[in-house]
């Protein structure tokens, strides 16, 4: 891969991404870039499983709070441009995460939606509305209320829907500059890893960290709220809910998660290269191997 300087790295979530990242970049001289959409928020590093390693130069992770919301279009400016400073200084860029969306924009570009102001979900905005404009807010489920509300925000200062604006992608970086890799543990291996990283997070002080959280005024709609833990464990310290119940409702959760990064791996991801090993040292040894290759 002497010519190739950025390598993409995605898998569903406890999928050991960031300990392979770490010896990928130390390999090859690497700085590592975020592309998990709950890892950029500063407040939330246990729940979010940001990583600890310091030893390897880390971007984009937990630099902003919980009370902005973030979107793919301002991930990818400051993806794009981190990127090019990590190849500026003759190293290699590597991405990674399991935000689906932001790979996307790297590899497919993404649209230039000019700005436009946020505009409150109101009540004219109910089921009945969506589906009577449904060419508003296509391609959208009805439930994904942060979509819906931008769909309608950049149709109302626009004239033109969400989904039209999206068709005009413009590319930053080329496909020959780009090395993709996923990667595919069986479903009993990320069940097994899951519960044993929560049982992990419980140790570190995640309880802790989610009554924190509660006591900052984050809006209902913010996709902060969504990282796995919070509800859960508000539940609990509630106590509408026991330990046992909370591990399980994290657990199933979590799975539930995994399973959609999975299937948008295999709709979205068929020229990746694909790595199901579950053991630690195969799966190093065939990536290696691989990227000495391409």
């Amino acid at each position: 891969m002497s010519k190739k300087k950025i390598i993409l790295l995605f898998g569903p979530t406890a999928s050991g991404k960031s300990k392979l990242a770490l010896d990928i970049a130390k390999e090859y001289n690497g700085e590592i870039v975020n592309a998990d959409s709950m890892q950029v928020y500063k407040e939330v590093k246990i729940l979010s499983a940001r990583p600890k390693e310091k030893e390897v130069k880390h971007h984009l992770y937990g630099f902003i709070s919980v009370k902005k919301n973030f979107s793919t279009g301002s991930w990818y400016k400051l993806a794009a441009k981190k990127i090019k400073d990590i190849n500026k200084k003759g190293r290699v860029a590597l991405v990674v995460g399991g935000t689906g969306l932001y790979f996307r924009a790297l590899t497919e570009g993404l649209s230039q939606i000019p700005e436009v102001p946020k505009t409150n979900i109101n009540s004219k905005l109910d089921k009945d509305y969506i589906l009577k404009n449904h060419r508003i807010f296509k391609g959208i489920s009805i439930n994904d209320k942060q979509r819906i509300q931008r769909a309608f925000s950049v149709y109302k200062h626009t004239g033109k829907p969400l989904w039209l604006w999206q068709k005009k992608n413009k590319k930053i970086f080329k496909n020959t500059e780009l090395i993709k890799i996923f990667l595919q543990p069986k479903k009993p291996e990320i069940e097994n890893r899951i519960k044993k990283r929560f049982d992990q997070m419980l140790r570190e002080g995640a309880i802790e960290e989610a009554e924190n959280f509660k006591k900052i005024r984050v809006n209902s709609i913010n996709s902060s709220n969504f990282i796995i833990g919070l509800k859960e464990i508000s539940e609990f310290l509630s106590k509408k809910i026991s330990l046992d119940e909370l591990k399980e409702k994290v657990l199933i959760r979590t799975r539930q998660y995994a399973k959609r990064q999975l299937t948008w791996q295999r709709g979205q991801m068929k020229d990746w290269k694909g790595f199901s090993d579950t053991n630690y040292l195969d799966l190093r040894k065939k990536i290696l191997s691989y990227l000495s290759k391409t």
